[in-house]
């Protein structure tokens, strides 16, 4: 069985991985706690981190709760197990600082934000990075669902082999640099096969759940956080249509996001009414029918580039969206045919294939021609 194990997970490293040295980022969960057996069977001195990122009891409001909860535990148990050293890292006023703060000052300025690729491109893969270098490690390793496969001119970022669970989406900021440095071995396999792993080498977090919401908001109540943080978030202002006529009230900017239809709390319309954009210096929210959410362009900022982006392509503008075509400008992504629900603060991720190409965050979006917004 063993044989098996070790042949389904490939860490990029040569044939023989004696005298090599993983440094693995475990979360706690079932996806990293395979990654450091499947590395421990390969030979290779292993070696688990795991960074304390926010206080899981201030989070889910109850006192005397561990630091990060359940997860640290889960993490050390694993390493015991297999016999490997583990270390925790405090990073926690760094975490608050690039990510939560972030993440609230977004929502105050009508953004949407994506806090786990800020995550990545901040205590995840810098941070670990400095530390498995520190540690002289051959590779950082982590249980991302996301393939790296080598290319002709050097290590290229690839979508999952299991389309469910595919993360490359959250990975696109990762820089050409770290992505030589990391290894993805669960990106070939389903998750189904992940947890059947688990059970067979015998790990307690085989079934252990996914988190389902973002780490720092475990009970999924993001305006709440934001309110406490920012207390400001909580004005209240207008809801208009598109010529400025006021058709209700709201209770503050950050229960709204852009192509929102449910809890506007509004009638009298004879067709449904979305989120066409939000006004922070007005505190109002823009509401329209559907047609006035199409967009042909959006303009981006802080452009990755793993590759180049200069051909034909397609784009994601939210993590469940489906790709669609489009090509880059400059720093202006448009769009082959109009797309719906395209809102500043996400990004847009750009791919060839399967490959990802790299993307940006959405600075601001052009309605397309024709409709009632543009």
């Amino acid at each position: 069985m063993s044989h098996r194990i070790v042949t389904e997970a490939d860490f990029q490293l040569g044939p023989d991985l004696s005298g090599k040295r993983i440094v693995v980022a475990m979360s706690g969960g079932v996806d990293s706690s395979v990654v450091a057996a499947l590395a421990a069977r390969t030979g290779a001195e292993t070696i688990g981190i795991t960074l304390q990122l926010y206080d899981h009891g201030e989070a889910i409001g109850r006192a005397g709760s561990c630091c990060a909860g359940r997860d640290i535990r889960d993490a050390r148990a694993v390493c015991d197990r297999l016999g490997i050293a583990h270390y925790v890292h405090d990073h926690e006023s760094a975490f608050r600082e690039t990510v939560i703060d972030q993440f609230a000052d977004e929502y105050v300025a009508g953004r949407t934000p994506i806090p786990c690729v800020r995550c990545n491109m901040g205590p995840k893969f810098t941070d670990l990075f400095k530390l498995a270098r520190a540690l002289g490690a051959d590779c950082l390793a982590t249980g991302h669902y996301v393939r790296r496969v080598e290319g002709a001119q050097g290590a290229e970022l690839h979508r999952a082999a299991d389309p469910a669970r595919d993360q490359s989406y959250f990975l696109f900021a990762t820089t050409q640099e770290q992505l030589d440095y990391l290894r993805f071995p669960l990106g070939g396999l389903p998750k189904s096969r992940v947890r059947e792993l688990a059970a067979e080498l015998g790990l307690g977090v085989a079934a252990k759940p996914d988190s389902q919401d973002i780490c720092f908001v475990p009970d999924g109540d993001y305006a709440s956080l934001v309110r406490k943080l920012r207390p400001e978030a909580e004005a209240g202002g207008d809801i208009v249509d598109l010529a400025g006529r006021k058709l209700g009230e709201h209770r503050g900017l950050i229960h709204f996001t852009v192509g929102q239809r449910r809890g506007l709390e509004i009638g009298g319309s004879p067709k449904p009414l979305y989120v066409v954009r939000l006004d922070p210096a007005q505190r109002r929210v823009i509401v329209g029918p559907r047609q006035a959410l199409a967009v042909s362009s959006a303009q981006l900022s802080d452009i990755n580039r793993l590759g180049p982006t200069d051909g034909a392509l397609t784009a994601k503008v939210r993590s469940l969206a489906k790709p669609v075509p489009a090509r880059l400008t400059d720093d202006c992504i448009v769009f082959g045919d109009p797309e719906y629900g395209v809102s500043p603060g996400q990004a847009a991720v750009l791919y060839a294939g399967d490959r990802v190409l790299g993307g940006g965050w959405i600075e601001q979006t052009h309605a397309a021609k024709g409709t009632l917004a543009a």
